[in-house]
């Protein structure tokens, strides 16, 4: 019995000894995203949906980033998977269009913009203006 509560708490200790929760890994991301260090954006908010694979915000952030660096399915894919965490959040719907009309697919594209506009965002009602007509 001590051996298994001694390798369990080997285990917690092991993963708080870093001390980063997926939120700060998630805030690490973001830093090195404005430092345009996507790569090392995309591996911390893998490291966050590693420990919380229900972290919309880290999906749609690693999203972000692999758009950036013109990785546009695998920002799709990242776009996706929030979005079905989070249906309401209008923000991957539009840059889920965004990375669909920079790979020529204007209409889906516009499908995902006007999902965002009815969900609020003002810059894909002004996107749906500029690519949509």
């Amino acid at each position: 019995m001590k051996t298994l509560l001694f390798l369990f708490l080997t285990f917690i200790l092991s993963i708080n000894s870093f001390g980063q929760t997926s939120v700060e890994l998630n805030y690490s991301g973001v830093e090195k995203d404005e430092l345009k260090d996507y790569k090392g954006a995309i591996a911390e908010y893998s490291k966050a949906i590693a420990l919380n694979p229900k972290y919309a915000i880290a999906y749609y952030n690693r999203g972000i980033s692999k758009n950036n660096l013109k990785d546009y399915l695998g920002a799709i894919a990242d776009y996706t998977k929030a979005i079905e965490i989070n249906p309401k959040d209008a923000a991957p719907y539009l840059y889920r269009g965004i990375s669909k009309i920079s790979m020529n697919q204007k209409a889906n594209g516009c499908l995902d913009l006007r999902k965002a506009a009815d969900l609020g965002s003002e810059e894909a009602s002004e996107l749906i203006k500029e690519s949509c007509n």
